[in-house]
């Protein structure tokens, strides 16, 4: 979830929680603006990518997104906060708020595919309920029209309160449209790849709409992709994969789905033996504990060395350039193996193009499987 919607999302839980009276308790502004910096808070993270671009995406969503931790950071919080209004409250009095700011932030970040790492430092594991892409304009509208109908009715919680039940069952929808398309991968594992074949199925959000999913099925180094709008049932009421405009071109319905195949290592036996090298090197091993459905890209031959570039298909969006890409390389063939970030990755350029902005360089998309 982008900071802002987390930031704005603890202002309404500090609005939803506020006691009606509260003698020497935080003023409604006051405690709204610490639910407001509490809910940043975790992504302060940021400062990690000092260190680089690798370290950056082993640790993101780490140790400041701990629930084991979160009784800390908001005491560290509330102690910094009370530093500003040390001549009204105390520490006591903004604790509660921060927990409730980092608690929401870490629940937020959940339902996203990147995955959280909720029991850093002691382990690494990162949970993922994948139902919200990461940018999702109807989730922070939901948040955004609680906080001005909470400033339109400031004596009342109520506004607060209905705003936040609204976003629960809008993310209980969005687990719905997940299943469903769980259960689509699953009907085509079962229609297209060989019988008792050990399949495991992935769906991912995309952007703008929530009926559109990206669905992978995983059977041995071979993933089978589709993009799908589950808001339309028949083919006939989609445009066709490849032409119109705009990210509706992009998904059909499921029974119209185009699936794509793509290689672990890349349909080249000779390229696939080189790849699996690269993979396995230990400069390489962040990269290899985030990618959850890693494709090789491509193995690029410079002047100076030679690159496997990986991507993984949780970050591939439809005919857009591709996001969180990693190489590994070497100058020749005694040489030491460095990692190295992929230049060409998800940002505002891409969204832009997305939404029809700009164009996009065709040589910036995926390769075709």
């Amino acid at each position: 979830m982008d900071t802002l919607t987390h930031a704005l999302s603890g202002a309404l839980l500090a609005r939803a929680t506020a006691p009606a009276e509260a003698p020497g308790g935080l003023a409604l502004r006051t405690r709204m603006q610490a639910g407001f910096l509490a809910a940043a808070f975790p992504d302060s993270d940021i400062v990690l990518r000092i260190f680089g671009a690798l370290p950056y995406l082993d640790l993101h969503r780490g140790v400041t997104h701990s629930i084991l931790l979160l009784p800390f950071w908001a005491w560290l919080l509330a102690w910094i906060l009370s530093r500003f209004w040390r001549r009204r409250y105390g520490w006591r009095a903004f604790y509660g708020t921060a927990a409730l700011g980092i608690a929401i932030h870490i629940a937020g970040d959940i339902f996203t595919a990147y995955g959280t790492m909720v029991l850093a430092p002691f382990s690494h594991h990162r949970f993922s309920l994948p139902f919200t892409f990461i940018i999702d304009l109807y989730f922070s509208a939901i948040i955004a029209a609680g906080l001005l109908a909470s400033a339109a009715r400031p004596p009342s919680r109520f506004p607060a309160i209905v705003a936040l039940a609204a976003l629960g069952c809008y993310v209980g929808f969005q687990g719905v449209l997940h299943s469903r398309a769980v259960e689509a991968g699953e009907a085509y594992a079962a229609s297209r790849l060989p019988a008792r074949a050990k399949t495991r199925t992935y769906a991912f959000p995309q952007p703008l709409s929530p009926f559109y999913w990206r669905i992978v099925v995983v059977h041995e180094e071979e993933y089978h992709v589709a993009s799908v709008d589950l808001g339309r049932e028949r083919d006939r009421d989609a445009p066709e994969a490849g032409h119109g405009t705009g990210p509706a071109a992009h998904y059909r319905p499921i029974q119209g789905a185009a699936w794509a195949h793509y290689r672990k290592f890349g349909a080249d036996i000779g390229q696939a033996a080189w790849a699996r090298e690269a993979w396995g090197q230990t400069v390489f091993s962040r990269y290899r504990d985030f990618a959850l459905l890693p494709f090789l890209d491509r193995v690029e031959s410079t002047t100076t060395g030679t690159c496997a570039w990986f991507l993984d298909l949780r970050f591939i969006l439809p005919a857009l350039p591709p996001s969180l890409g990693y190489g590994v390389c070497r100058e020749d063939a005694t040489g030491l193996w460095h990692a190295q970030r992929m230049t060409e990755t998800f940002g505002i350029d891409t969204l832009r193009a997305f939404i029809g902005m700009d164009a996009v360089d065709e040589k910036s998309h995926p390769p075709t499987p």
